[in-house]
């Protein structure tokens, strides 16, 4: 035996001993043994480490990562050996039988490890490890394939008649017909061989379609990034223990061997998965000077800060001090986005006649996070099924707008411009977070029909057009103070948004302001009007708002007996003979929804009345909207009923806020006297 081959051996043995793997491997046969079945294909996965390999012996080290089959061939004679010297399987009788997965724990952080299909050349023929990475936009249903099958030689007085000496694995990127099929031929006589039914060992296996994060840039409608590159999906195959260990609109690290696979004239290339790991990137761990800065300007009061941050916010679209209500709406909506099962969304439905200033406002602040996904209208919003295009015939769930958006926003636009079926399918979404995919098993090959839940975690935003929705349909006429015309819409649909906020100017009168800013920028598109857009960057506020959203914000017992104690005080109030109340078993959410993005956005880790305060005025607002004013008769404006010009305006603010607390408190003491809330004078 070359005596390099037998060092590596040695230290494959070594390393085993040392890192645990022979423990597992000792269990893993006795698993086997147990069994008394014998297979055609005993397979193991071995985990690893290639930095303690390379200590241990370089020559291996370099093997595993740059000639992983062929190291996999040292440890499955490794392993074989110590089966046969510890008796560990009684029915191995061949070295061929063994199957090594080798799964690298992970490669070194050097570009040549990096696999990326928006960047040339893609070398798919070297048939070693490389990291990628992307979001899960397609995954297939999980169906079988062959892990090993055994074959035997038609000429009987043939040694290769009898035994497991003809063994056939599955290989990286190798199709089903390249394990098993009719035209094999003995090595040993050159007979046709013929396969042993009984051994086949059959496995799981899933294919996905992934794509580089990059797309999430391309699909946000609007950008400042003006570079251009080049992205196409990628296939990946899960098999065995890997199948449905991604989901679907997840951004996953994976390690794997890629491949060219061949169906009839079209070669598609796609990476055999060895290790998958959820990515989630780091958000910044500080806010810029600027807003630190401001933050302790503003400390005298809890409602300054956020009110400055909703007055500056987006000043390369709006002006300053413009649409004050809605970008706070804004603000709060972009920093309770998250990952997380059961979070607190916080939806947001705008009802104007000023459409093109609104979306290119909701554009705008989309692009503030990684994932803001603005819907095209030629897709669709919730995932879809169709056949995989692989040649299995076997269902794909197909990623859609809603998906892609994950810890994200979704803006889908005109509600308005939706038909009555899509509209349904998003009340149900907005009450559940979840949507259900049906594939029908007929028409992909199954025995039976199938239904897949999908998760559904993002915040969506869309408008109603008021003056278009008045064309449609007649308006009502009997209307309780405060009042407006959204009947185009569903009542369910509009209850299932959080927030249905109306912007201040009425139609057709734009403020001198927006006017002005208007033309400076259709003539000067780059053109920074105004100071604080200097001062307070668009990448200043990225860096703010995936801070802010990470905040872990706790109620205080003050916060949420004022939520509760308001929240039963509108039932009471807001209800009618018929129907009962009007307000929708939601609006408590909603109110902690408000109440915690408010904490986050003001940088504090606890939710205080003033919080609550602020939610229960934006919700009280909302439902003015929806169903007319009521005993606690809020104004028009609540939050900014002053221009934010100077520190007396913000002192006007404070003091008129103070006197709403005040109100709320006698509202809640009138309408729900069971509740107990303690008072500051």
């Amino acid at each position: 035996m070359d005596p390099e081959m037998q060092k590596m051996k040695e230290v494959v043995l070594v390393y085993l001993d040392r890192s645990g793997g022979l423990q597992k491997f000792v269990h893993d046969c006795k698993k086997y043994n147990d069994s008394k079945q014998s297979y055609a294909v005993y397979r193991f996965i071995i985990s690893i480490n290639p930095s303690d390999i390379a200590e241990l012996d370089a020559t291996l080290g370099n093997y595993i990562l740059h000639n992983p089959l062929q190291a996999a061939q040292i440890f499955q004679s490794v392993c074989f050996v110590a089966i046969k010297t510890l008796s560990l399987i009684e029915q191995l009788q061949t070295e061929a039988q063994i199957s090594i997965l080798l799964k690298p724990t992970h490669l070194p952080p050097l570009p040549s490890y990096v696999l990326s299909l928006s960047a040339y050349p893609f070398n798919y023929t070297s048939q070693r490890f490389y990291m990628s990475e992307g979001i899960v936009i397609a995954m297939g249903t999980v169906t079988k394939y062959t892990q090993g099958a055994r074959f035997l030689c038609t000429e009987e007085t043939c040694p290769f008649s009898e035994g497991f000496r003809c063994i056939r694995v599955h290989c990286p990127g190798a199709t089903e017909s390249a394990t098993v099929r009719t035209d094999f031929v003995c090595s040993l006589c050159s007979s046709p061989l013929q396969e042993d039914m009984k051994f086949r060992v059959l496995g799981d296996k899933q294919i996905v379609e992934m794509i580089d994060a990059k797309i999430l840039n391309a699909l946000k409608g609007y950008s400042n990034d003006k570079s251009h590159f080049r992205i196409q999906a990628f296939t990946v195959f899960l098999r065995d223990e890997l199948a449905n260990k991604m989901t679907i609109g997840n951004h996953y690290r994976i390690i794997g061997i890629p491949a060219c696979v061949q169906n009839g004239l079209q070669a598609t290339a796609c990476i055999e998965v060895n290790s998958v790991q959820l990515y989630k990137p780091n958000g910044p761990s500080f806010v810029s000077e600027n807003f630190k800065y401001l933050l302790s300007l503003t400390s005298s009061s809890c409602w300054r800060f956020t009110a400055v941050l909703a007055n500056i916010f987006a000043s390369q679209v709006v002006p300053p001090g413009t649409y004050n209500t809605l970008k706070l709406a804004i603000l709060l909506s972009l920093v309770q986005t998250c990952e997380k099962e059961n979070a607190d969304y916080l939806d947001l439905l705008i009802v104007t006649s000023d459409t093109l200033i609104i979306d290119r406002l909701l554009n705008y602040s989309l692009c503030l996070l990684p994932r803001g996904i603005r819907h095209p209208p030629s897709s669709e919003i919730f995932p879809s099924v169709s056949k995989d295009k692989h040649g299995t015939g076997s269902a794909s769930i197909q990623a859609c707008s809603a998906v892609l958006a994950k810890g994200g926003i979704c803006y889908i636009g005109d509600l308005s411009s939706y038909k009555k079926d899509k509209l349904e399918l998003l009340q149900s979404v907005l009450e559940s977070r979840t949507t259900t995919v049906f594939i029908p098993g007929k028409k992909y090959g199954e025995e039976a029909d199938q239904q897949v839940t999908v998760s559904v975690q993002t915040n969506f935003w869309s408008f109603v057009d008021v003056d278009s929705s008045s064309k449609k349909h007649i308006q009502k006429e009997n209307f309780l103070i405060g009042q407006m015309d959204v009947s185009l819409i569903p009542v369910n649909l509009v209850d299932g948004f959080g927030l249905l906020i109306y912007n201040e100017f009425p139609s057709g009168r734009l403020s001198s302001p927006v006017v002005h800013h208007i033309l400076k920028k259709a003539i000067n598109p780059e053109a920074m009007l105004y100071k604080v857009s200097q001062q307070f960057r668009t990448q200043d506020y990225e860096e703010f708002i995936l801070f802010a959203r990470n905040l872990h914000v706790e109620l205080s017992s003050e916060a949420e007996s004022l939520i509760q104690g308001y929240y039963l005080a509108s039932r009471r109030v807001r209800r009618d003979s018929i129907h009962g109340s009007t307000l929708s078993a939601s609006a408590l959410k909603i109110l902690i929804s408000l109440s915690k993005a408010h904490a986050k956005l003001s940088l504090r880790r606890t939710v205080l009345e003033e919080d609550a305060v602020i939610a229960v005025l934006l919700l009280e607002s909302s439902l003015t909207i929806k169903h007319g004013t009521s005993a606690l008769c809020v104004a028009p404006n609540p939050l900014f009923p002053f221009d934010l010009s100077d520190e007396n305006s913000l002192q006007q603010r404070d003091i008129y806020l103070m006197q709403c607390h005040h109100q709320l408190l006698k509202f809640i003491a009138a309408y729900s006297p069971g509740i107990h809330i303690s008072t500051n004078e």
